[in-house]
């Protein structure tokens, strides 16, 4: 039987597509390609979901296996594109003798998309169940469910799957009421007849000649149109983002005097004035103006002093012209450092606080057409000599307790201690030397003491106790006018030099030499009688 149909609903397709849909071009596609009926034949399998009475024992129930056999097929009528009614014919059977037919009807809602449909639906109606045990019976029956069609053509759809819950309810024999609910699964071919025809779109295709030109060249454009009613006398528009247009029928020319070089478009509408719709088709060319070619300006800078101290100032000069000999600026100056002021072709940096190192200074040459240059010059700031080393004052030895004692030039413990200063300075910088300025009080008469002390602390410092073995040669004797009893002892680094040079007096060690701390009896004699 399913055979049959299917031969019989193939034969008669080529016959209900003539009749309904006249011959368009295979490319032709209508605004709203909507079948008015959709017939669906097909495969159906069925798992009934329910129980059946056992033959020989009516009020005894088995379930219904499932029926492979099946063959399915419905008619739609479509509203519009998502409204249809459904009628529907459904009949399975197994091996045996179990079979059941439905027959239902409802509506169906359809998403129609670009080369693929979905669809639900809800119907309902009776159905007739036989089996092995008791005749045939009749009961009501409701599908729902929904699937996918797959648009192969226009007139024909493959039903990918149909998916229904299928839900039926029978009384059998002896009151025996049973309810169905079963899956039904459904594949086949859909056929689409009648709707409104496929619409041919109106078309319109530009093109210009040469595509490229220089200024002040014509174009020429031409349009053709197509798929219009060959009856209507159709107008044309003409329009161009570039140059000046005169256009007539399907023919342009678009004169580019005084345009701008650049990338210009000219643009064609053609309509139909009769047609209500699908009366209208627009197209575009592209075309280039190209312009005389235009040189930038040639530019140069260069800087005076190149080289400087932080702080200075240096003059940049730059020169430019245009090889097309049209009127040129310099602007835009910069630098990397410091602050630039320019005016004009010239401009001055000023390196007040700037690191040292490179400094470039840019500027930008503009010719009146806007085609520009930059160049650049380089002002080097050099690091600044290190300040010089100064002499400092380590420390001063007071002799008040050594008056006390008769001895005014013995460099007492407290002053041995406070020469351990100027002695490990020395030691950690091998270029340093020591000054060593001997002072006296206005009431100490006795001649050379300032110096005497001086010469001590030296003696000390060369080869006292303390063995410090001072290089003699890294010591300068001094004397002052402090006015105190007092040894000052100042550091001097390489480089350096004592600042009180002027206002003191160097000792003349040959004449006054260091006293020792306990001198000999013909020394103390020989010191006394100096007193």
């Amino acid at each position: 039987m399913i055979a049959l149909v299917l031969v019989v609903v193939l034969f008669a397709l080529p016959a209900l597509l003539n009749a309904q849909t006249p011959p368009q071009a295979p490319s032709a596609r209508s605004s709203d390609d909507t079948p008015k009926v959709e017939l669906f034949v097909g495969y159906q399998w069925l798992n009934p979901g329910g129980s059946v009475p056992v033959p020989g024992s009516p009020t005894t129930t088995t379930n219904m296996p499932s029926l492979t056999k099946g063959f399915g097929t419905s008619l739609s009528y479509n509203f519009n594109r998502f409204f249809s009614i459904e009628g529907n014919y459904g009949g399975n059977s197994d091996s045996n003798t179990n079979s059941i037919n439905t027959v239902t009807g409802g509506p169906k809602l359809t998403y129609r998309g670009d080369g693929v449909n979905f669809f639900v639906h809800g119907l309902v109606g009776f159905g007739r169940i036989k089996t092995d045990a008791l005749s045939p019976v009749n009961g009501f029956t409701a599908i729902l469910g929904g699937g996918m069609d797959l648009k192969l053509w226009r007139p024909i759809s493959l039903r990918v799957f149909e998916a229904d819950f299928q839900y039926s309810q029978v009384t059998f024999p002896g009151n025996l009421n049973e309810n169905f609910d079963g899956a039904l699964l459904r594949t086949g071919l859909v056929f689409n007849m009648g709707g409104a025809p496929p619409e041919v779109p109106v078309a319109a295709s530009c093109s210009v000649q040469p595509t490229e030109v220089m200024v002040g060249e014509p174009v020429h454009a031409t349009v053709t149109a197509s798929n219009f009613n060959p009856k209507h006398t159709v107008t044309y528009a003409w329009s161009s983002n570039g140059g000046k247009i005169e256009g007539k029928d399907t023919g342009a020319t678009i004169d580019t005097n005084g345009v701008s070089g650049g990338n210009y478009t000219v643009t064609a509408t053609v309509t139909d004035p009769k047609a209500k719709k699908n009366n209208m088709a627009s197209c575009t060319a592209n075309f280039t103006v190209k312009e005389p070619p235009k040189n930038p300006p040639q530019m140069s800078c260069s800087a005076n002093p190149t080289t400087l101290q932080t702080g200075g100032t240096s003059t940049i000069s730059c020169s430019c012209t245009s090889p097309d000999n049209v009127p040129v600026t310099v602007g835009g100056w910069t630098s990397t450092g410091g602050s630039i002021s320019g005016n004009g072709n010239s401009a001055t940096l000023n390196t007040t606080g700037a690191a040292a190192g490179p400094i470039t200074i840019s500027a930008t040459c503009t010719d009146s057409r806007g085609l520009t240059a930059s160049s650049s010059s380089t002002v080097t700031v050099e690091v600044p000599p290190p300040p010089p080393p100064l002499a400092t004052k380590l420390n001063e030895c007071d002799y008040s307790r050594s008056v006390k004692i008769k001895k005014p030039w013995r460099v007492d413990n407290d002053c041995k201690q406070a020469l351990e200063d100027p002695a490990h300075a020395l030691q950690r910088d091998p270029d340093a030397k020591l000054v060593v300025v001997g002072n006296a009080g206005p009431d100490e008469k006795r001649k050379n003491l300032a110096a005497e002390r001086a010469v001590d602390v030296k003696a000390f410092l060369v080869s006292g106790e303390a063995q410090f073995n001072i290089d003699p040669s890294r010591i300068e004797c001094r004397t002052g006018n402090a006015g105190t009893p007092t040894t000052e002892q100042w550091i001097v680094p390489a480089g350096a030099t004592f600042p009180n040079a002027s206002s003191t007096t160097p000792v003349d060690e040959s004449q006054v030499k260091p006293i020792p701390d306990h001198p000999k009896p013909a020394a103390k004699k020989a010191a006394k009688k100096a007193q």
